[in-house]
């Protein structure tokens, strides 16, 4: 799964990374310890090439009836989301890229649980595979995303059973493209490669979201 990750690039090296054809419309703030429910930087297709956004971190379908069910649909599996009547019709129109340089994932050492952030041996920010819906009840307008995710590769198999799905940057045009049949979509669900990633133990202080700083991605 993926419940807690970080984006620390400078904004104008994002927008050269992902071509960005759009001016930023929004504030961005370089982000140590990114939560459910809270805005997270997106890259979505436009008519004239790719934008840069925010969504609320929590997907709620279209035809939800409460907004609350956001809570619970964070990530979604991708061997099952074309399937599943929340994320089908997403994977197949709203597809986005979710911009991180790592995330984190906890293990458990004796009695308790330690952090641990993950991040490509690059150390350079990259895409997870995600989805995006608007909703709208009673004058309430929410943008939303969710972020897919697949079997844990021999790297992180030592933390969890899941991870996030992160897109090979030669694979992230191809993501947004809504012209891409589904199948092609499919394939690109992959596991990343253990071989280009790696991990260290952080400070407890990130099990918190009220906490923020520099100092949460220092290894311990």
């Amino acid at each position: 799964m993926c419940g807690r990750f970080a984006l620390t690039a400078d904004l104008d090296y994002l927008i050269e990374r992902f071509q960005i054809a759009y001016p930023v419309e929004f504030p961005y703030t370089p982000r140590y310890n990114i939560a459910p429910q809270q805005d997270v930087t997106v890259v979505i297709r436009g008519q004239r090439g790719n934008k840069m956004g925010q969504l609320r971190w929590g997907f709620i379908p279209e035809w939800a009836k409460d907004a609350n069910i956001g809570y619970k649909m964070i990530n979604a599996r991708s061997e099952t989301a074309h399937e599943k009547a929340s994320f089908k019709n997403a994977l197949k129109k709203r597809r986005c890229l979710v911009i991180a340089d790592s995330f984190y994932e906890w293990k458990k050492e004796g009695k308790g649980k330690q952090p641990y952030r993950i991040l490509l041996k690059s150390e350079e920010p990259f895409a997870f595979a995600g989805l995006w819906s608007v909703w709208e009840k009673d004058g309430v307008r929410l943008a939303t995303c969710t972020i897919l995710t697949t079997s844990a590769n021999e790297l992180m198999c030592d933390l969890h059973d899941r991870m996030p799905v992160i897109l090979p940057r030669a694979a992230e045009d191809t993501w947004l493209n809504p012209e891409t049949d589904s199948e092609t979509v499919k394939n690109l669900l992959k596991r990343y490669p253990a071989s280009e990633m790696r991990y260290y133990p952080v400070s407890q202080a990130v099990n918190s979201p009220k906490n923020e700083g520099e100092a949460l991605i220092q290894p311990i």
